[in-house]
């Protein structure tokens, strides 16, 4: 009896110690809690006169680059280079902002006016240059005008419709019904379709497929143009190894497909394929202007294919003054940007290249280019005779094209031009 009563106090003793245990350390643990609770008091007590300080700081900083923003902003609109520094003139850089906000839906963000975001899109597509170039002078961090850049860039593709469109047919462009080399032997025609080859920023594995006629991994973009040198159609981001015929085949079935008007026709270079729609020079003939420089064309082939050239190097000149206006689309150098951006990047410098052939045409470089078109043709295959079998469209395009030539001949020799 006794050694239970014994085990029974040793028991309630050892809970007793527990409970004081226990007791001894919910105390400690509070006024460990205490003490960090008054030491976090006392830094903040300490801390607050430097983050007025700081914030002033801040606040002046700001100040300070907002006013060399504005100032920039000056200098860019009221300078006489405005042209060379953005590719327009501050009357057409103003439309263009008020048309954006408008009709593109961009808006100022409450640090950045919409001149600023647009004057920093203009000035990369214009130079070429990265976006910390832009961020020194501009006074903004790189992941500010990466926003803004691709804010306005999204903007100016909303006016693809509005500066964009595919001609109906409907009329005879004015430099076809201006010229007797032309008219009526090109009155159906709507315009011409080429492709150009733009550096493009891949991953390694898939560099093969873009490495075309270039060292360096290019997109092949086909585009067509009217005669005044404004564009109607644009498909970027085909690898640089496909061909043309290619790309214009899927541009001709794809959903927004490029569109040719009935009884209508384009012009295309002799490395497309001949349709009653699409024009190409004969093959195996002279079909540069350079080849008709000194010898005048000798039967009614070389005579068409002359002034098929001379019609259809409107698109050589369209993608001339385009990457003149654009360097970022011309440079050699790898972009910063993957195909998926530069595919919109593209798109957008097209637009804006037809508001500038409309606004603000600049002669300087149209001259500029022609001048290197003339000294300097795009090197080319000597095309051997080649017809399409089985084939019925194709053979339509060939009796179109004799027709046109025949009737070129019987006039030129009669009065020769």
């Amino acid at each position: 009896m006794d050694r239970q009563e014994n085990k029974r106090r040793r028991v309630l003793q050892i809970w007793e110690w527990r409970r004081r245990l226990w007791d001894w350390e919910w105390r400690r643990r509070m006024a460990l809690a205490y003490v960090v609770c008054l030491v976090a008091y006392w830094l903040i007590l300490r801390r607050r006169p430097q983050r007025r300080q700081v914030t002033y700081s801040i606040s002046s900083l700001s100040l300070e680059r907002r006013s060399i923003r504005d100032e920039l902003m000056r200098e860019i609109i009221g300078n006489k280079k405005c042209r060379d520094i953005i590719r327009m003139g501050p009357g057409a850089f103003l439309d263009l902002c008020d048309m954006l906000r408008k009709e593109g839906g961009l808006q100022p963000t409450q640090r950045a006016t919409i001149e600023e975001q647009v004057a920093k899109f203009l000035y990369i597509l214009s130079h070429g240059v990265k976006h910390r170039e832009i961020s020194f002078f501009f006074r903004r961090s790189g992941e500010t005008i990466n926003h803004h850049f691709h804010q306005v860039l999204r903007s100016v593709i909303q006016l693809e419709e509005k500066f964009l469109k595919q001609p109906d047919g409907s009329q005879t462009s004015i430099e076809i019904l201006n010229s007797s080399r032309f008219f009526p032997y090109f009155k159906d025609c709507i315009g011409a379709i080429d492709g150009t080859h733009i550096r493009a920023k891949v991953p390694i594995e898939d560099a093969p497929r873009y490495r075309g006629r270039k060292d360096y991994p290019t997109q092949n973009v086909l585009a067509a143009c009217t005669f005044d040198l404004k564009f109607t159609y644009v498909l970027p981001g085909w690898e640089g190894t496909a061909s043309d015929s290619r790309i214009l085949k899927n541009a001709l079935s794809r959903r927004d497909k490029l569109k040719v008007p009935q009884g209508k026709y384009y012009l295309v270079d002799a490395g497309f394929m001949l349709r009653s729609t699409l024009l190409a020079p004969y093959r195996g003939v002279r079909y540069h202007l350079k080849e008709y420089s000194r010898n005048p064309p000798q039967n009614p082939k070389e005579l068409f294919n002359l002034r098929h050239a001379s019609l259809r190097n409107a698109i050589e000149r369209a993608f001339g003054v385009l990457k003149k206006r654009f360097p970022i689309i011309a440079s050699s150098n790898e972009p910063s940007y993957g195909v998926p951006t530069q595919k919109k990047i593209i798109l957008a410098c097209c637009i804006l290249h037809n508001y500038l052939m409309g606004a603000d045409p600049d002669d300087k470089i149209l001259h500029e280019v022609d001048e290197e078109i003339l000294n300097n043709p795009e090197p080319h295959e000597q095309l051997g005779a080649q017809r399409e079998r089985n084939n019925e469209d194709a053979a339509q395009g060939e009796i179109l094209r004799n027709s046109i030539a025949t009737d070129m001949w019987r006039d030129y020799t009669s009065n020769p031009t």
